[in-house]
């Protein structure tokens, strides 16, 4: 892959069952790549990364216990 990179990371308010997307891009580097959906599955990132020659970089959840995550509020 490239030097691009794609960040994602899991969508923190999903429902146990479903078939809703997973994923939520977080940020986008080094490529021209615009992302119009909020949600993704991740077959769709893999195609997105591939077509876009960059790498898929899956960011880890760090909960601290207070429903809010690093400081961020809900929008």
């Amino acid at each position: 892959m490239g030097e691009a990179k794609i960040f994602v990371r899991e969508r923190t308010r999903q429902q146990e069952k479903g078939k809703k997307p997973r994923f939520k891009v977080v940020a986008t580097m080094g490529t021209d790549i615009r992302i119009k959906a909020f949600h993704l599955r991740k077959k769709e990132l893999e195609e997105l990364a591939l077509a876009a020659n960059a790498d898929l970089i899956f960011m880890e959840d760090k909960k601290d216990g207070k429903g809010k995550k690093d400081g961020c509020s809900k929008r």
